[in-house]
């Protein structure tokens, strides 16, 4: 690693990924609870950032296993619907994340069931003293490094309250080892490293990542989020078949501007397989007008592995991305600043 750029050393936490994922599997696998969770007819998994992905990994890749309705909330309140039959888990990986905890009390006052997952804070303390079940994960690491940590135990909680039949122990295992293997390579500095070797080619690009909302659309939403905390690079991302009824017309004017995006497509081969003709189609229009595209697959040998490397391909895409930006890939001076300035600011409710 370039210890002169990367002084928080992001490189280690990337690195770490699966052995993240080894330690939230034991933690997951201690959780004992105090509550019985019966006739749940939804879940709610609130969070923001960091935490909200880790549920949305949570939900793709247990898709298979849920019976009932999974909604990642990102904002202050509950939707209308909940009520005692709802299960609100919330995420917040500092346990003072305003949204979160404002979705904590709204969803005490419908009468939901609640749990938690965080390192401490404000969630931890309202949660104890409500004797709501809790899950205690790590602290020391920036929440987006923390994924592993968001989504696992999180895994472990529905599985343990009845409420999934998690096929976790089927996948996990091989998923670590492919990703331990592929960090080697992943976080060289060299021409055989294509998380290296694209992050210099869209480096002062402005990526728009593409992919099947069947299957790495998560994983695109994560890869965009990384790129700007930790390239400081704008992105943005679409899913197919939507973006063929609406964006793809949008490549049309302003080619000048058009001329600075690169487009980045996460293929699958469970795509769907009108997709893939949508891909196609779409990658050959955008060529008429000399749009830079990039194909990204990974290996695996289950859709569960291949989605876990691709979210780590793309965090070493953000990395390398960031470094021969020469910015350090772990400050977020704008979010700390609108905390700071929000603080000062009362609440008119």
């Amino acid at each position: 690693m370039n210890y002169k750029i990367d002084k928080e050393n992001m490189f280690e936490s990337i690195w770490e990924f699966a052995d993240n994922l080894e330690d939230a599997y034991s933690i997951g696998d201690k959780i004992q609870l105090k509550h019985k969770y019966l006739n749940i007819n939804n879940i709610i998994i609130a969070g923001m950032g960091g935490s909200a992905i880790g549920g949305d990994v949570a939900s793709i890749l247990e898709r298979n296993n849920l019976k009932i309705p999974l909604q990642v909330l990102r904002g202050y309140s509950c939707p209308s619907y909940v009520n005692k039959n709802t299960l609100v888990i919330c995420s917040s990986y500092s346990g003072n994340t305003e949204e979160t905890i404002s979705v904590l009390m709204d969803a005490i006052g419908k009468g939901a069931r609640i749990c938690g997952i965080t390192t401490g804070g404000i969630l931890e303390k309202e949660l104890v003293n409500r004797a709501k079940d809790i899950i205690i994960i790590p602290k020391g690491l920036q929440p987006r490094a923390a994924l592993a940590y968001s989504f696992i135990p999180i895994i472990k909680f529905l599985d343990k309250a009845g409420i999934i039949d998690s096929s976790i122990d089927n996948w996990l295992k091989s998923t670590i080892k492919t990703i331990r293997d592929y960090r080697n390579i992943y976080s060289e500095k060299q021409v055989g490293n294509p998380t290296y070797n694209i992050a210099d080619k869209i480096k002062n690009k402005l990526p728009i990542i593409y992919a099947d909302s069947s299957s790495f659309l998560i994983a695109a939403i994560r890869l965009k989020g990384q790129l700007a905390e930790n390239s400081k690079m704008l992105a943005y991302h679409n899913e197919l078949p939507e973006l063929n009824h609406n964006e793809i017309v949008g490549w049309e004017n302003n080619l000048d501007l058009l001329s600075n995006c690169v487009v980045l497509w996460l293929k699958d081969g469970c795509d769907n397989s009108r997709v893939k003709n949508r891909q196609s189609i779409t990658n050959e229009i955008l060529k008429e007008i000399n749009i830079k595209q990039y194909n990204i697959s990974v290996d695996g040998n289950s859709f569960e592995e291949r989605f876990l490397h691709m979210i780590h391909f793309g965090d070493w895409l953000s990395y390398w991305c960031a470094l021969l930006l020469k910015t350090d890939p772990s400050p977020v001076q704008k979010i700390n600043r609108l905390k700071d300035e929000l603080s000062l600011i009362n609440d008119p409710s």
